[in-house]
C-alpha cells in the first residue's frame, strides 16, 4: 500500500498537531515497514528527517503554480499528482483534506483532533472559526473514514456536526518513546544545571492561554504559602493570557515560586530545548506534573508524564480521564484549593508517589505507539 499524507504539520508543527503527525507517520514506518509513506509537505524544515526511514519519502511543489502558492497546492493543487506517484490511499492529519479528492478515485482518511473552537468561540476570531468550521465539514462529509482522537472529540463531531457515529473511528495517539526511556542521573544533573532548575519542582507544560488554566495553578502555589517549598516550572508560550498570568505573579510576589522556563535564556538558546529532546529530563527530575486544563481533544502532556514515570494531576473534566485513566488524580480545574491539596498530597505521600508510577506505566502501555499505529492500520485497510 502507497499511503501519502498531508504533512503541513510534520515539518512547521511544534506543538500537538506536529508531534501527532510525526509520531503516526514514523510509527507506521517501523510497525508497518511493508508499505510505502509519502510526505505531501509545501516547506520542509529540521522538525523531522525522513532519511532515518527507507520507506518515508518528502515531495514538496515541484512546478509553477504549486511552487509559488504553496497553500493551495497543498489544499487542492496536489490532488492530480497523487495517482501519477501511485498512491493507494489520502490521510489528512489535521481536520482537512484537499478539495476534489472524491473526485480521484483514491479514498481519504482524515484526523479530527478536536472542536475546541466550537466549544469556547470566544478564544477565536471570527474568521479562523469559519475557516476551521467549513474545512472540518467538508473533510467530514468526503472522506471515506473520519479518526478521532478520543471518545471526547467523536462525541463533538456527532453532536455538533450530526456526523454519523458509524463513520468514526476512535484512535487513541501515542507521544515520543523518548519518554518512556530512563534518562541517567548525570543526564538529569547536566539538563537541570543547564536551566536553572529547582533540586525539586512541580511541572505544567503546555500553550498558556486560558483555556488550560496556568493561571489558577499560579493560585494554587500561592495558596501553599510557606507550607511547601516547591515552586512550579512552567514550560509553554502565549500572549494575553500570559501577560495576565505574569500580573499575577508580579503582584503577589510569586516570581520565586513560579519560573516561566520558556522566557529563560537557557531554554531560548538551547536546541535541546527547541527540539524537546531535553524534556524527558525535565519531566523525569519533577515531582509531578499539573495539567488541570478545561477542555481538550486529548492531553498529550498527560501521556508524556505517565511514560515518564512522573505523578500527574489532572482535570476531572473532557477527555482527560480518558488519557489518564485510573492513573491520574483528578481534580476540578476551577478550584484552586484542589490543587494545592493535590500538591500537598503529593509530595508528602511516596507510597503515593510510587502507587501513582506505577499505575502511570500500565496505564500508558495502553497507548504504545505499535497499538496506535495497529488502530490506524485498521482504518486504512477498511477503505482499501
Amino acid at each position: 500500500m502507497h499511503i501519502a499524507f498531508d504533512a503541513k504539520r510534520v515539518y512547521q508543527n511544534g506543538t500537538g498537531l506536529g508531534h501527532y503527525s510525526r509520531t503516526l507517520v514514523s510509527s507506521l514506518a517501523r510497525y508497518f515497514p511493508q508499505h510505502q509513506y509519502t510526505l505531501l509537505a509545501p516547506k520542509l524544515t529540521n522538525r523531522f528527517d525522513d532519511t532515518v526511514y527507507e520507506n518515508i519519502s518528502t515531495v514538496v511543489p515541484q512546478h509553477f503554480p504549486g511552487t509559488l502558492f504553496k497553500a493551495a497546492w497543498r489544499s487542492r493543487g496536489v490532488v492530480k499528482e497523487l495517482k501519477p506517484m501511485g498512491v493507494n490511499l489520502y490521510h489528512g492529519l489535521s481536520h482537512e483534506i484537499p478539495v476534489g479528492i472524491q473526485s480521484s478515485g483514491i479514498p481519504s482518511v482524515v484526523t479530527m483532533h478536536d472542536l475546541i473552537f466550537e466549544r469556547y468561540p470566544a478564544q477565536y476570531k471570527l474568521a479562523d472559526r469559519l475557516i476551521h468550521r467549513n474545512k472540518i465539514k467538508y473533510a467530514a462529509k468526503h472522506a471515506n473514514r473520519v479518526i478521532a482522537i478520543s471518545k471526547q472529540t467523536r462525541d463533538d463531531l456527532v453532536e455538533i456536526y450530526k456526523i454519523p457515529e458509524n463513520k468514526i473511528d476512535i484512535c487513541y495517539q501515542s507521544c515520543n518513546p523518548s519518554f518512556a526511556v530512563k534518562v541517567p542521573e548525570a543526564e538529569k544533573e547536566r539538563v537541570k544545571k543547564q536551566y536553572g532548575l529547582p533540586e525539586k519542582y512541580f511541572l505544567y507544560v503546555g500553550s498558556i492561554i486560558e483555556r488550560k488554566n496556568l493561571l489558577t495553578i499560579c493560585e494554587a502555589i500561592k495558596l501553599l504559602d510557606d507550607k511547601l517549598d516547591i515552586p512550579l516550572v512552567a514550560i509553554g508560550e502565549g500572549r494575553a493570557y500570559k501577560e495576565k498570568v505574569k500580573a499575577f505573579i508580579r503582584e503577589h510576589g510569586l516570581e520565586g515560586k513560579v519560573i516561566l522556563l520558556s522566557e529563560q535564556e537557557a531554554a531560548r538558546s538551547a536546541p535541546g530545548f527547541r527540539s524537546a529532546a531535553d524534556f524527558p529530563a525535565i519531566y523525569q527530575s519533577a515531582v509531578c506534573m499539573i495539567y488541570p486544563s478545561y477542555f481538550e481533544g486529548f492531553g498529550i502532556p498527560v501521556l508524556e508524564a505517565l511514560w515518564s514515570g512522573l505523578p500527574t494531576i489532572t482535570s476531572n473534566v473532557s477527555c482527560m480521564p480518558e488519557t489518564g485513566g485510573d492513573a491520574a488524580y483528578y481534580v476540578d480545574p476551577g478550584s484552586a484549593g484542589e490543587m494545592a491539596m493535590a500538591f500537598e498530597r503529593i509530595a508528602g505521600d511516596a507510597a503515593l508517589r510510587a502507587r501513582m508510577i506505577e499505575k502511570g506505566y500500565r496505564h500508558a502501555a495502553t497507548f504504545s505507539q505499535e497499538a496506535c499505529a495497529k488502530a490506524v492500520m485498521n482504518v486504512y485497510e477498511s477503505v482499501i
